[in-house]
Formats: C-alpha cells, sequence, structure tokens
C-alpha cells in the first residue's frame, strides 16, 4: 500500500506508553498472545468531523524498551523512538515478512 494514498492533510496518531503488565493485557485481548510486547499499532483511518484523519494508536512498552535498548545499542529514549517509529510504519501499511508483510 502506498502511503500517500492513506495520508491526508492533518493525518494524526496517538501514542500511549504503558509498562508489561498492561501490553500483555492487550496482547491477549487484540492479538490472542499471552505475552508483553515491545510495541503494538492499532490501524483507525478515520476521517474526523474537524476535516483531520485519524490514522491509528500506537501502544509502547517502557518495560520493553528499557529491557531492549542496550541489545540495539540505544538509551531508553532512543528506543521508545525507535518504537513509536515502528508503530508509524505498521500503520502506514508495511508489516513483518511472517505477518503477510514486506
Amino acid at each position: 500500500m502506498n502511503a500517500g494514498n492513506i495520508l491526508e492533510k492533518n493525518t494524526f496518531i496517538s501514542v500511549f506508553i504503558t509498562n508489561d503488565e498492561e501490553m500483555k493485557k492487550l496482547n491477549k485481548k487484540y492479538m490472542g498472545r499471552d505475552y508483553p510486547t515491545d510495541v503494538l499499532s492499532f490501524e483507525i483511518r478515520e476521517k474526523q468531523e474537524d476535516g483531520s484523519f485519524y490514522l491509528g494508536d500506537i501502544v509502547v512498552n517502557k518495560d520493553q524498551a528499557k529491557r531492549q535498548a542496550g541489545k540495539y545499542g540505544n538509551g531508553f529514549e532512543e528506543e521508545i523512538s525507535e518504537l513509536v517509529g515502528h508503530g508509524v510504519l505498521h500503520l502506514l501499511g508495511i508489516h513483518h515478512p511472517e505477518d503477510g508483510g514486506l
């Protein structure tokens, strides 16, 4: 999918920062996984009454970000930003090969 087709003027996303416990609940409820992950993205893709376009939600697990930051050579804040970026890619339709994406 071409990002230009879904990005409209005044496009916005919501970013939520959570912990292992809440991320595990979200994974179980929406993904059927009984464990926490580092990031989840939820596509909304709705035109709002004010003319803006709501692309979706990104949920980042701060506990997982702390654990994996060093593994990837990042500081905590950098790892959070990497995960947000990863979530944005998912909202734009770019997914992991095992999920049927690129």
